[in-house]
């Protein structure tokens, strides 16, 4: 009898431990959902009023209530790459001389100043940004790149020390222990096994690296990437700090995206919340605003949705291949 009821029990507990989390996995479902239909419901106003010309128009004047998103959208997309093309590689690299090179002592050294990077408030390097990268930016890295990179348009003009190239880096600065970090665990899962086999026929820690351990490890790697990237594309305080804010482009978006260069100003998504939403008093620039945040919302998921879909190629092929 004792015996029935303990198991009685059990399956209760059972029940109740499936209920309770499918409710905990469906109010993450209904609080998107919600998320969703209060950015869609609040930018109503300026939908009606500007339409799908609303992305691809380059105006933004709250005085004469104009509104476009092409500028932001632009800011977003160059500087979210420029932080991957900088954070992917090197992150991957150091990733690697952790795990397959670095002695013991030496990688739970860098190991540890990798997270203390990821612990770093994102404000802390908005305003080292401003007050100290971007100042080396005007005085040394932006002369040299114009001197000899100057005949290409993306590497013309002034050299004012904040813009589209230091907002960037600032972001590869960001994304790059969290790519690192993630890398350097799916690294580790490698069986010895496998890695003494190859070693065992004849290869270099270069054949290995290149040929078992990344293939072995590319689902996490790319996971680690798109970590990085949705925070690249989210992040606020850092970019407003060094991007300049500036909305102007001087002639429609998609010419001028061509020849625009890096050391110039720009704007974010996320920067033109952060700037505006406060002062924002007309109920059309609150909607514009609004969204902005939809747009945001939006590019988030697709890439979310895209990663997803990579993910299951991956992991389909990989099925394949063995």
């Amino acid at each position: 009898m004792k015996s029935l009821y303990m198991t009685s029990r059990q399956r209760r507990a059972d029940s109740l431990f499936k209920w309770a989390a499918a409710a905990c996995a469906s109010a993450i479902v209904l609080v998107m959902a919600g998320i969703l239909f209060n950015l869609v419901r609040d930018s109503g106003p300026s939908f009606d009023k500007s339409g799908f010309g609303f992305l691809i128009s380059h105006a933004w004047n709250p005085v004469t209530q104009e509104f476009g998103a092409a500028s932001s959208i632009y800011g977003t997309v160059v500087s979210t790459v420029i932080a991957m093309l900088l954070a992917v590689p090197l992150g991957l690299i150091i990733a690697v001389f952790l795990v397959e090179l670095a002695p013991p002592r030496v990688s739970s050294l860098v190991a540890s100043a990798v997270e203390l990077l990821a612990a770093i408030p994102s404000i802390i390097y908005g305003m080292w940004g401003l007050f100290v990268f971007a100042p080396l930016m005007s005085r040394y890295a932006q002369p040299a790149l114009g001197k000899t990179l100057g005949w290409l348009p993306l590497f013309q003009g002034p050299p004012m020390g904040i813009g589209m190239l230091t907002a960037g880096i600032i972001l590869a600065l960001m994304i790059l222990p969290f790519i690192c970090a993630v890398s350097r665990d799916i690294l580790r899962m490698v069986p010895a096994v496998v890695k003494e086999s190859a070693h065992g026929l004849g290869s270099t820690n270069l054949e290995v690296t290149t040929r078992v351990s990344i293939p072995y490890a590319i689902q996490g790697i790319v996971g680690a990437c798109f970590l990085g990237l949705g925070r690249a594309i989210g992040e606020t305080m850092a970019v407003t700090f060094v991007i300049g804010n500036d909305h102007s482009f001087g002639e429609p978006f998609f010419k001028a995206a061509a020849s625009r260069s890096l050391f110039e100003a720009g704007n974010t998504i996320a920067s033109t919340l952060a700037n505006e939403f406060a002062e924002a008093s007309d109920p059309v620039h609150m909607s514009a605003l609004v969204e902005l945040g939809l747009v945001l919302f939006l590019i988030s998921a697709f890439f979310q949705i895209l990663a997803h879909l990579w993910l299951a190629r991956l992991a389909k092929s990989a099925g394949g291949a063995r």
